[in-house]
């Protein structure tokens, strides 16, 4: 059964915000299912000053902010993932900016989460440029968890598929997830025949799913698979899908629903308004 390698960490971007804690709870219930290690990073994105000035003492108080907010962290997600079957969790501060340094660890991790949002350094940088920025330009998968409530856990994972090779991947994603979680999986594809100028029909936009999840409903027999073909555009397909939805997996970028339009910028669409966390995935290369 196709897996992701349980010796890749699942990173988790830390603040001091509400935001970063929930991507933590996330982060944490993932790491414990896939039995994978939680690494928490706290990026201070400012240089480290070499004299007394106030400067200094700013970032000696914004260092121990951190500690305190690392150390919490790790304190909340072994809590979260002792009745899994607990987690190995280190922590990591770091003195470079956020944004080089996750999406960077992107590239050896099983997953990078991020909050939707968050305080950053400053005020006026939020974890939202975070979470931007690594679904755009992170070397491998992420997942960003939104601000508000998350859904029941009792729900779906759903998937976007366009069989691309990012969506494809995606798809493998999916089922792992719904299988790990004792999930239903909703995977959809959403077409529009004007979009090809006329050369698709109902029954090749069938195949197009078919082909994409065939092999893995053969390694997954346990995980329950509804297949949603649908006239319509991806994101309002996505997020009609996802209402109760415990996660959404899209791929990073696809061959879309009309030239110009890749699966990354649907997933761009669904970060702002996206009811549960969301899975950014892209193909290693």
């Amino acid at each position: 059964m196709p897996t992701n390698s349980i010796d890749r960490p699942v990173v988790v971007g830390v603040d001091a915000s509400e935001s970063a804690i929930r991507a933590v709870a996330w982060a944490a219930v993932d790491a414990a299912r896939h039995k994978s290690p939680l690494h928490l990073v706290f990026a201070v994105p400012v240089e480290t000053p070499l004299d007394d000035s106030p400067t200094r003492l700013y970032y000696d108080q914004y260092r121990h902010t951190a500690e305190q907010a690392l150390a919490d962290a790790a304190r909340s997600a072994a809590a979260i993932a002792a009745p899994l079957g607990g987690v190995t969790t280190r922590t990591f501060l770091i003195d470079e900016p956020p944004i080089p340094t996750l999406c960077a660890l992107a590239g050896t991790a099983r997953f990078v989460v991020a909050g939707s949002r968050g305080v950053g350094a400053y005020r006026r940088i939020a974890l939202g440029s975070v979470s931007t920025a690594l679904s755009r330009h992170a070397r491998g998968p992420v997942v960003i968890v939104p601000d508000h409530e998350l859904p029941t856990a009792h729900g779906p994972v759903v998937v976007g598929v366009d069989g691309s090779s990012d969506s494809i991947r995606a798809v493998e994603v999916a089922f792992d997830q719904a299988s790990r979680r004792g999930a239903d999986l909703v995977a959809v594809h959403a077409w529009n025949p004007l979009d090809y100028n006329g050369s698709r029909t109902a029954d090749q936009a069938d195949q197009v799913l078919a082909d994409a999840v065939a092999y893995y409903v053969e390694q997954y027999p346990g995980v329950r698979l509804t297949r949603m073909v649908v006239e319509d555009r991806p994101v309002k397909a996505l997020l009609e899908a996802a209402e109760s939805a415990q996660l959404i997996v899209v791929g990073s970028h696809g061959t879309g629903g009309f030239t110009g339009m890749t699966l990354g910028s649907v997933g761009q669409a669904l970060l702002p308004v996206t009811p549960c966390p969301i899975a950014i995935i892209r193909s290693r290369h």
